[in-house]
């Protein structure tokens, strides 16, 4: 199976958790500002940090997938469990946003960034294998210091949330879980720069090629007159 069909049907899962997300939000029972805010206020937040979740995995996806030309029923099955992880967005978000940030919600909300973290992790180790030892996603990837950091933070999180409790625990975990938005907000450039590097490896030997080439007009022979 070709990789690009695996990146559009990943594509059109995640549009539509974002819309399910959108939808979950109130409008307003009053025209004023104190209206909007006691409506719709904490359910924007918490659509904001869903959505740019949701938003760093599209990007970490269509990056990742950059380097693979063909997927195996192991990748098309632990990228269906990241989509199923991520499928849970619009229901923790809810829950969370419907609580007030309630202990609960905010704990089942981490374990569902846990998940989705943990899921891609999986596809991208199973990916790696199917490369072979000198994956081009291996030496892209390095040590992965920042995808295990993620992983530390949502752990914190959700045991600040479940062992300090109270106000303090919850706003710990959200803290923890912003903190790991922001890490990935921005691109990482290494999948990139390995992709650039593989586009201008695969053009060498075609330029070589078409420099070596025989001219295509036959060679005439000066015939004496």
């Amino acid at each position: 199976m070709k990789a690009s069909r695996l990146e559009a049907f990943s594509d059109g899962v995640l549009a539509i958790i974002i819309t399910i997300m959108v939808l979950e939000l109130k409008v307003p029972e009053g025209h004023d500002l104190s209206a909007f805010l006691h409506s719709s206020g904490t359910g924007l937040l918490t659509y904001l940090l869903s959505f740019v979740y949701v938003g760093i995995y599209w990007n970490s996806h269509h990056h990742m997938f950059h380097l693979v030309q063909r997927v195996s029923g192991g990748v098309q099955w632990a990228n269906l469990a990241l989509l199923f992880c991520l499928s849970l967005f619009p229901f923790t978000t809810a829950w969370v946003d419907e609580s007030g940030f309630e202990q609960t919600p905010v704990v089942v909300y981490g374990l569902n960034l846990l998940a989705s973290a943990l899921a891609y992790v999986v596809l991208q180790t199973v990916i790696i294998r199917q490369q072979g030892p000198h994956s081009p996603l291996r030496r892209a990837v390095g040590d992965d210091r920042k995808g295990k950091i993620s992983l530390v933070l949502d752990v914190v999180g959700i045991l600040s949330a479940l062992v300090i409790g109270g106000h303090l625990g919850v706003w710990i975990a959200l803290a923890c879980f912003v903190t790991v938005v922001i890490m990935w907000v921005v691109p990482d450039p290494r999948i990139d720069r390995m992709f650039r590097e593989h586009e201008a490896r695969d053009a060498a030997p075609a330029r070589s090629q078409h420099e070596t080439a025989p001219s295509a007009q036959p060679h005439r022979e000066s015939r004496p007159t």
